[in-house]
């Protein structure tokens, strides 16, 4: 079985259809914006805004887990994990663990001192999985967000206001 390994710029075609395959898992299948320029622009470019590793199967990536920094005012620099996606295909093949234990292994090398992501609530065997390993659920927080047009709404309700 082939160890994980830093991504190139010509796996984010199928890093892409990783993700697309997880927003039709996580039942938001029209959800995905992301296009491959702004996978191969983002990752790859003079300041790369995030890092990527992927696992391969007969030499197809079946398997991705795309990271980032980010800053806590608790703790300093964290790593966050935006996504780990196995191919449903290759799920129970041990993938996801081997991913997961990159992702831990170079948190560690640049000396964050947590690494964090979300998962789903209804996604008991992910839940599982993490819990296994150690991982904290934090099942009393919840996760708050603003998209495109909800900033838009808000500056035009800040603007309002002054």
């Amino acid at each position: 079985m082939n160890q994980p390994r830093l991504a190139t710029k010509a796996d984010m075609t199928r890093v892409l259809e990783l993700i697309k395959e997880l927003a039709v898992f996580e039942k938001q299948p029209n959800a995905v914006e992301v296009t491959l320029d702004l996978l191969e622009s983002d990752g790859f470019g003079d300041n790369p805004k995030f890092t990527c590793f992927v696992i391969e199967v007969d030499n197809k990536v079946e398997g991705m887990a795309l990271v980032y920094k980010r800053y806590s005012t608790w703790k300093g620099e964290v790593l966050h994990l935006e996504d780990l996606i196995v191919s449903q295909s290759q799920r129970g093949k041990n993938l996801g663990t081997q991913l997961l234990d990159k992702v831990v292994e170079y948190g560690k090398s640049i000396g964050v001192k947590r690494i964090s992501w979300e998962v789903l609530d209804w996604n008991e065997p992910a839940i599982a999985f993490y819990e296994k390993k150690g991982a904290n659920v934090m099942r009393d927080w919840d996760v708050v967000q603003l998209d495109e047009e909800g900033i838009e709404n808000y500056l035009k309700n800040c603007d309002a206001r002054l």
